[in-house]
């Protein structure tokens, strides 16, 4: 016995010495760009020459703090967006001074950039799809500050018209990739946090739903890509993504104030908070501006008024993860707009509620497939109220009488899961999916002030879809992807119902149930010739579905009364393009061509016209065609970030059977020339300033090509200056040399924001 106590007494008395030997050491420092700013989220990893490893992320100040059992050596792997990878070999722990600082290159432009808008994580440089990237960087330094406006800076995208989404009408904020757009509807699924935006009922984006405070980057894939996302998804798919707190803060705060002409005020507020294994995020914005007379000057009237806007968000999120290797989440939020359209009976108001409850998990870490598999699942859904008024103006502007009261009420569920898993080379892709949505539109009409009718119609839509993809690497040089979707969707207990008040008569009329299908298959290829140069081509076939919107609900803008069509069809294009990059370090060079062409197009068709007013219906306008060619190119110089993009797109009504006067037409809304620049500096010193510059040629308002929307250029400019770390003072002016240009006819000419200025100050 005592010789057993005298040994665990000995061993006892070593044991300070061996935990010592096994206490973790800390790590810590900062990560710097070349002009010494520092890099938020960069990635670090400290690996010991034992074989562990631990990963870190840096702070809005670019500081890290790692923890790491170290005996003689270790290295260390430095990550972050439009950086290149640094890593480094310490062979001696004696080489460690208290602290590091490590200075991150930038890539080669764009190549390196990670994008996840085709579902998967990918490098742009390896990506056979033309893509568009916004930097959190970008958004922050632009003179507007709406989502929109920003991605108006690459080329090919544009609404249905070109006002902005602070003074447009919801039903006309319809998003556009590479002019395929026919009419206010989207061609372009737009998605945030991977929940669709789009409106379940009307397919328009409300753009306002999208504070800039939540946004972390945006990814525009452009070119049809149902392949994967179906419907919606006809000319591309545009993936906001949000921001998320960081892994080493328990406390994130960021917030931001500014004020503006046209008594213009917004605050908004990001908090994020991390205990544990629970996390959560809750967001906060409010805008509102008195805006302006949208009315051309030369013929406004005593009733043209301030076309203005309010809105409010509010959204909250809360993520329980479960050993590092599986999550769950739920994301609730809630979004209210009024507008006044430009006159004192023209107004509409949105409401939207939104719920989101889903989860992913890493199945390879669990030992339930193979080593970087992982699912994820969501649910989601939600309701909405849509209100308007709309009115007869007289030929002089001096008056208007109310000619129909609208609510649109609709509500929708879906759920979104995907399989994903690696296999040798390859990145397999399994998904599901399926929506539904019912709404309908309500209507009171209008005559010399006294009600004289009811209409009410709707109905509902149901769709599945299932999609695989194959990501494929081949050697260093050659990537192959092959993707393919099947969706199913059935419209049905849709009816029309209207009661006339002078008769009392009431008719309703049913409509039948129809089914519809789609397959839309997608192959492409990307040949890396060196370092420098890459060429890709593709080819895909997409569709659209027609909402409840354009088969229901019929609207008016001015003089032109729009009736909708419980005829119409999906839309399904055929696509192919073919493009080639260069990048070197500073540089970034890229040209492609894309031709497609649109069956069964959805367009606002004239049917009839009279002096006072004209009548449009929306049809299956046989077939469009679009060939475009499209160039960006950037560069980075002595603190400065340079970038132009030019696209020309030649566009017709092709083929149209029932109206051969407008075949050989251009399609409404889209100019045959763009062309955008911007330029940002960001000095060691807290200064940064950019300008936003962009152009268009000459576009129709209507199909029949006379009612024409001259070319225009608009000049935008900002400086910001950071202090204390946190603080920074912002100035934004838009439209710089106050350009007056159209922006719309009906057949009255509305024209674009004047020259305005907005003040601020952000938290970070």
């Amino acid at each position: 016995m005592k010789q057993f106590l005298t040994l665990l007494f000995t061993a006892l008395s070593f044991y300070p010495i061996f935990s010592q030997s096994e206490k973790p050491i800390e790590l810590r420092g900062e990560v710097l760009d070349s002009n010494k700013q520092p890099i938020t989220k960069a990635a670090v990893e400290f690996s010991g020459d034992s074989g562990e490893s631990v990963s870190c992320e840096t702070n809005i100040r670019g500081m890290f703090s790692c923890q790491l059992k170290v005996v003689e050596s270790f290295s260390v792997t430095i990550k972050a967006d439009n950086f290149d990878i640094l890593r480094q070999n310490f062979d001696n722990i004696q080489d460690y001074g208290g602290s590091f600082t490590f200075t991150l290159e930038p890539v080669t432009l764009r190549a390196d950039v990670l994008v996840t808008a085709n579902r998967t994580a990918t490098l742009l440089g390896e990506t056979p799809a033309s893509i568009a990237t916004i930097s959190n960087e970008n958004l922050k330094n632009a003179a507007s500050p709406t989502i929109d406006d920003a991605l108006r800076q690459s080329v090919g995208f544009s609404l249905f018209r070109r006002s902005n989404s602070r003074n447009a009408n919801p039903t006309t904020q319809g998003t556009s990739l590479r002019g395929i757009n026919a009419s206010g509807a989207s061609r372009s699924l737009v998605q945030f946090d991977g929940i669709p935006v789009n409106d379940p009922f009307g397919g328009w984006v409300v753009w306002s739903r999208v504070p800039g405070i939540a946004v972390e980057r945006i990814e525009a894939l452009r070119g049809g890509a149902s392949s994967l996302y179906g419907s919606d998804s006809l000319g591309g798919t545009i993936n906001v993504v949000p921001r998320g707190i960081s892994n080493d803060e328990d406390l994130e705060v960021s917030a931001e104030l500014y004020g503006g002409t046209q008594n213009t005020f917004s605050g908004s507020a990001f908090i994020g908070f991390k205990k544990e294994d629970w996390s959560a995020e809750v967001i906060a914005s409010n805008f509102q501006t008195k805006g302006y007379k949208i009315i051309d000057k030369s013929v406004r009237g005593n009733v043209d008024d301030f076309a203005n806007s309010r809105n409010t968000n509010l959204s909250a999120k809360v993520t329980r993860s479960f050993y590092d290797n599986a999550r769950v989440h739920f994301k609730t939020s809630y979004f209210g707009e009024a507008r006044n359209n430009g006159t004192p009976v023209q107004k509409n108001r949105t409401h939207f509620r939104q719920f989101v409850f889903g989860g992913d998990i890493d199945l390879g870490a669990f030992g339930i497939a193979t080593p970087g598999s992982r699912f994820a699942l969501n649910f989601f859904g939600g309701t909405q109220v849509f209100d308007q008024k709309f009115s007869a103006v007289a030929a002089d502007r001096n008056s208007e009488n109310l000619v129909r009261l609208q609510r649109v009420p609709s509500q929708n569920f879906g759920v979104s899961s995907q399989l994903s898993t690696v296999f040798r080379n390859q990145t397999l892709l399994f998904g599901f999916e399926s929506n539904n949505v019912r709404g309908s539109s309500d209507e009171i009409g209008f005559f010399g002030g006294n009600a004289t009718s009811t209409i009410g119609s709707g109905g509902r839509e149901r769709t599945y879809g299932i999609y695989f993809q194959d990501f494929a690497k081949i050697g260093r040089k050659l990537v192959l992807v092959g993707s393919v979707r099947f969706d199913s969707w059935k419209n049905s207990r849709a009816l029309s119902s209207s009661l006339r008040f002078s008769t009392n008569v009431f008719m309703t009329r049913i409509f039948p149930d129809r089914t519809e299908s789609a397959l839309s298959p997608s192959g492409s290829v990307l040949f890396r010739a060196n370092d420098s140069v890459s060429i890709y081509l593709n080819a895909s076939r997409s569709f659209r579905a027609p909402t409840l919107n354009e088969l229901y609900r019929g609207f008016r803008v001015g003089s032109i009364i729009t009736d909708p069509n419980e005829n119409l069809v999906a839309e399904k294009a055929n696509n192919f393009e073919t493009g080639i990059s260069y990048g070197r370090r500073n540089v970034y060079l890229r040209g492609n061509f894309y031709w497609t062409e649109v069956s069964d197009a959805i367009s606002n068709v004239t049917v009839n016209t009279t002096p006072t007013l004209i009548f449009r219906q929306r049809q299956n306008a046989g077939k469009t065609r679009v060939r475009g060619l499209e160039v960006e190119a950037e560069a980075q110089i002595r603190g400065f970030n340079v970038s132009v993009g030019y696209l020309i797109a030649d566009t017709e009504f092709a083929d149209f059977p029932s109206n051969r006067s407008i075949e050989g037409l251009r399609i409404p809304q889209v100019p045959l020339h763009q062309f955008t620049f911007q330029t940002l500096y960001s000095g060691g010193n807290g200064w940064s300033f950019s300008l936003q510059g962009r152009a268009a040629s000459e576009q129709f308002d209507n199909d029949l090509n006379t009612l024409s929307l001259e070319k225009y250029f608009q000049l935008d400019a900002f400086a910001a200056k950071r202090f204390k770390e946190s603080w920074q003072v912002f100035i934004g002016f838009e439209n710089v040399f106050n350009s007056r240009h159209s922006i719309g006819r009906t057949p009255v000419r509305t024209v674009s924001l004047p020259a305005s200025v907005r003040v601020g100050l952000r938290f970070n």
